[in-house]
């Protein structure tokens, strides 16, 4: 159980059977009456995100989750396939429990699987990863400071890069937000 005090980004909860994620959250002591904490949830199986206000001294339930080191396979009509490393047990995950995380997925990526009730419910991906641009657009005379274009990488995502990023470079790309982080050698 964890009360209010204890209450942290990425702290995981269960509310009526269901696991959620605190995204954020915020202390309110108003001059009259109970202390109370705003608090906004995300949904570990659908990824929906709520606002739920917590009285102190009111305790959540901690969620039945795991965390389990998998190295990504392959994609079917199944879904994306992971493997444990350690007891080479295999899972499928569909596009609705990878959500974007299914957009940097590259063969052989060793990422977290969330597990919850011994069901798998998602992942966990690196912060970052080094992908290799497939597409993009060449640069003009002139275009080579300060702006972005849309670059295509090799597992399908589509970044903003700058400029002088040419087809066929690595980059370093932040997996939380879609942004392009620096350039990297393979």
């Amino acid at each position: 159980m964890y009360a209010t005090n204890q209450f942290r980004k990425g702290l995981k909860v269960e509310i009526e059977g269901i696991p959620y994620e605190i995204v954020d959250f915020q202390h309110v002591s108003p001059g009259k009456g109970r202390a109370f904490t705003r608090t906004k949830l995300k949904n570990m199986l659908n990824q929906n995100v709520i606002e739920r206000t917590i009285t102190s001294g009111d305790k959540l339930d901690r969620a039945n989750t795991e965390e389990k080191e998998m190295q990504y396979l392959y994609k079917d009509a199944e879904g994306y396939h992971f493997m444990n490393q350690a007891n080479y047990e295999q899972v499928a995950l569909s596009d609705e429990q990878l959500g974007t995380g299914k957009d940097f997925l590259q063969e052989n990526l060793v990422i977290k699987v969330m597990y919850f009730n011994e069901r798998p419910i998602g992942i966990e991906l690196p912060t970052f990863v080094v992908l290799q641009i497939k597409e993009t657009t060449s640069a003009f005379k002139g275009d080579t400071v300060g702006g972005t274009k849309p670059a295509t990488l090799e597992t399908g995502a589509v970044v903003q890069v700058p400029f002088h990023l040419k087809e066929g470079e690595y980059i370093k790309v932040d997996t939380r937000d879609y942004t392009y982080s620096e350039k990297a050698n393979k």
